[in-house]
Order: structure tokens, then sequence, then C-alpha cells
């Protein structure tokens, strides 16, 4: 399928334009001294972007530090950035075999090693299942019962390229993705159980995906529609920006009520002010045009650590 160019009536004239847009795949720094074979490699796992495996890793982190204990197993914080470096890397290869031919037709994504054709896709399925491994290598560190959780992610994983495809919210899907470290790692340091402080900060971990990921996707609206596929900002239309503030918010009160379930006492809900006040900050100063939409998502790196820390304080009380 082939886009037809725009129309003089822009659906979008405050979107972005084609020389606002970062590509997906921008070899730099030790990724772009690498040999071809290796960088194309690292371009499809994005190891040339760790803002993705932050991501995936903080809440995990939250739920370790929630527990209290982070300090004591250390380790397993370790074990969880690794398994996000890897999972998150395989899960992007996954989603470039099976988009390529979408990938092709969005200014962002045609330079992807898949879609421009400098990986094949058998290359592909080999690199993935390698990535795989690295994963089970982590996989075999936690208690069984964490395992059977952290393999219950696998149907979500495999399913979300599809959900573009089928439905106007893929973001949703991507937010129980994106935050399966936190119900893994819960039950790996609850021994082997789910409590109901475990759980509401999974379901704020969600909207806070949500939120993001909406940001994120304001930079592909034109090409999303014109290639007919779903997201949050083109379902949300004009209303992005109360959209997001909504599921930041609901995040917000859930992790309230996760706090308050370790620590009834309204000091420790103190703990939350930075991350509410980083969150607020980035949907009051939020442009839907230009490079902002990707300054704002990529500054939920930092909101990560603020929420790590605000966890550390309370499960150590």
């Amino acid at each position: 399928m082939t886009p037809t160019p725009p129309s003089s009536h822009d659906p979008f004239p405050h979107g972005p334009s084609s020389h606002d847009i970062v590509p997906d795949s921008e070899a730099r720094g030790l990724v772009a001294r690498l040999p071809a074979l290796p960088r194309n490699l690292a371009l499809l796992a994005r190891f040339d972007r760790p803002i993705g495996w932050w991501l995936l890793f903080w809440p995990g982190a939250w739920a370790i530090a929630l527990s209290g204990k982070a300090w004591v197993r250390w380790d397993m914080l370790l074990w969880f950035l690794a398994g996000s470096i890897a999972m998150r890397g395989a899960g992007c290869v996954f989603n470039d075999i099976v988009d390529r031919d979408i990938d092709r037709q969005v200014a962002r994504t045609a330079s992807r090693p898949l879609a421009s054709g400098a990986v094949s896709v058998r290359t592909a399925w080999v690199w993935l299942v390698s990535l795989c491994l690295i994963g089970l290598i982590v996989l075999l560190q936690l208690r069984w019962q964490a395992q059977l959780v952290a393999l219950g992610s696998l149907a979500l994983v495999a399913a979300y390229p599809f959900m573009k495809r089928i439905t106007g919210f893929p973001q949703a899907w991507l937010g129980l993705v994106f935050s399966w470290a936190a119900p893994v790692a819960w039950v790996e340091m609850a021994g082997g159980s789910m409590t109901l402080a475990g759980a509401l900060l999974y379901a704020g971990a969600i909207l806070w995906v949500v939120g993001y990921d909406t940001i994120y996707a304001l930079q592909d609206r034109e090409d999303d529609a014109l290639v007919g596929i779903g997201s949050s900002a083109l379902t949300l239309g004009g209303h992005v920006r109360a959209g997001v503030t909504g599921f930041y918010a609901g995040a917000i009160l859930l992790w309230t009520a996760a706090f308050w379930a370790v620590v009834p006492h309204g000091l420790a809900l103190l703990a939350l002010v930075p991350m509410a006040t980083h969150l607020l900050w980035q949907v009051a100063t939020l442009r839907e045009d230009g490079a902002d939409p990707l300054v704002k998502f990529r500054s939920n790196r930092f909101a990560g650590l603020l929420m790590f820390a605000a966890c550390v304080a309370v499960g150590g009380v």
C-alpha cells in the first residue's frame, strides 16, 4: 500500500513536518563505529536508543524498591536491568519483523534496518532468538512463581504489533506490556505472591505508559492516518493534552493508593510530589509540533528515577 500525498487541507496543521521528524535509525556514538552488520543489528534492537530499556526497567525497579529491598537485593536490580535491555531489544526486533511493510511508509521508521533492506528477515529472526536466550538467563534467576508471571507476558508482547491494526488505542496494550516488570518483581520480592500494593503499582504504571506513549505518537499522526493504523494521538484528536493529563492523574492516584497500602501515613505520600510535579510540567508545557513530543517522551527516563526515589523512601520506612 502506497500512501497518497496529503491534500492542501492538512488534517494536522500543527503536526511535525518531515524535517522535524527524528529518524528511528541514526547510528551515533559507539554504534556508528561498528562494522555494517553489527551496527545494523544494534539499530534493530534500538541499542542506540537506551530510553526504551530504561522505561521497561523502571516499573520493576519501583516494585523492588517499594517492597523495601532495594539495598538488600541490589543484585536483582542489575538482573532486571539486563533483562530489560535484552527483552526490549527482542521486542523491537519482533515488532520490526511484523511491521516492516508499514515502516517503509512512515517517515520516522523508513530507515529501520528491516524496512530499508539493510538486514534480512532471516538474520532478524536469528538475532531475536539470541536476545531471547539472554532473557532466559535472567528468567532463571527468579523464583518459579515470578518466572510464571514473566512468561505470561509473552502473549502480550507477541500481540502488540498487531494492535495498531485493530484498535485506535494500541497504547493501552503497550501499557500492559511495558509495565510487566512490576508484577514480576513484586512477586519475586513478596515471596511468590501478588498483593494489593503491587497490583496498584502496576495499574499506575500502565497509565503512565499510555500517557507518555501518547505523547510519543504525536510524531506519527500524519503518517499513521495515511497508512490507516491506529494510535491514541489520532483517537484523542484535539484533546491529547487533556487525555495525557487524565492518564498521568490516574497514575498518581493509583500510586498514592499503593504507597498508602505499604505505609498508611500522610507523610509517605509526600514522596510522590516530585514525580507528580514532573508529569504536570510535561503536560503544561507540551507542544504538539516540532521536536517537543520527543523531548517530553525522553524526559520520562528522569520521571522513572523520581518515582524510584519515592519508592525507596516509602519502602524503607
